[in-house]
């Protein structure tokens, strides 16, 4: 009997997965943008095995335009911008799914607690948000990264912690829409314990929105990264990184400016595609949205 009713709820996941996958594909814009999180992915995981060393000098090639041998062109030192562009993606992949990541392990259970239990945590916890909420994101993780000091790791533990209070108020908001529905009702009525509510109803509830939230809180981890490293707080050279490539074009605008146009776009291409994703699954995975 146990497997006669297993075939019928995997059935109904993968029509439902089926129904959300035609509902995405029918939005060109958050096709576009999963084509352009694919390409960056793609960019970043196999890049740096085909582009080979970003720290091999060419020092007859120094701020050489694009061509044939470099298709970027190279920087000051003869560096071909290809290459760094490759690994810096890499980079940026670090910290952005990290960062992200970090900010959800740490802030989804607090915001679980703060919500479902309430009573003394909650004005704590928000009291605490609403300080922190008060500093632009940017502004916050440039002083955690001073604080930490320069280097990925630093970025990642900055970036993570300003990204924590946006989380935790997410997942408290969702809690408490969701504590005052008809089935946990039903749930503590039939003496379920909260364990059991959180993780069977509570927090399954909760995963759309976090997964939206987790796409545009990647993308701005990414500019921050960048933001970080030209400003000499992120990546430290000679690691190729995307602001690290924008402080040095700076010197050379009017003789190579290539090596500000790569990484500004790649910077813009890489969070365009995560917003657009995002936005795509705001749409699909919101349940309001019959089409």
């Amino acid at each position: 009997m146990a497997e006669t009713l297993a075939v019928p709820v995997r059935s109904g996941r993968a029509d439902r997965r089926r129904r959300l996958w035609r509902r995405f594909r029918r939005r060109p814009m958050p096709m576009a943008g999963l084509v352009l999180v694919a390409a960056f992915l793609l960019l970043a995981l196999a890049g740096p095995l085909v582009t080979g060393d970003p720290s091999a000098q060419d020092y007859a090639a120094t701020l050489a335009p694009p061509s044939g041998a470099h298709p970027l062109g190279t920087d000051d030192l003869g560096r071909d911008a290809l290459a760094r562009i490759a690994h810096g993606a890499q980079v940026s992949l670090q910290a952005g799914v990290l960062s992200t990541l970090l900010a959800m392990v740490i802030g989804i259970p607090i915001g679980l607690v703060a919500g479902f239990y309430r009573r003394w945590l909650d004005p704590v916890v928000m009291r605490l948000v609403d300080v922190t909420l008060a500093f632009p994101f940017l502004v916050f993780a440039v002083g955690l990264a001073a604080i930490i000091g320069p280097s990925l790791k630093g970025v990642v533990l900055a970036l993570g912690f300003s990204q924590l209070p946006a989380i935790i108020r997410i997942t408290r908001g969702e809690v408490l829409a969701i504590r005052e529905m008809d089935y946990v009702a039903a749930a503590i009525a039939d003496g379920a314990g909260d364990r059991h509510i959180l993780f069977r109803y509570v927090l399954p509830n909760c995963a759309n929105p976090l997964i939206v939230q987790a796409t545009v809180a990647i993308p701005a981890a990414i500019i921050g990264e960048s933001t970080l490293s030209f400003l000499g707080l992120g990546v430290q050279p000679p690691t190729p990184s995307w602001g690290v490539m924008l402080t040095t074009a700076q010197q050379y605008l009017d003789v190579a400016p290539w090596l500000a146009i790569w990484p500004g776009v790649m910077i813009a291409l890489a969070t365009l595609g995560f917003n657009l994703l995002g936005d795509g699954l705001r749409d699909v995975l919101d349940p309001r949205s019959g089409r």
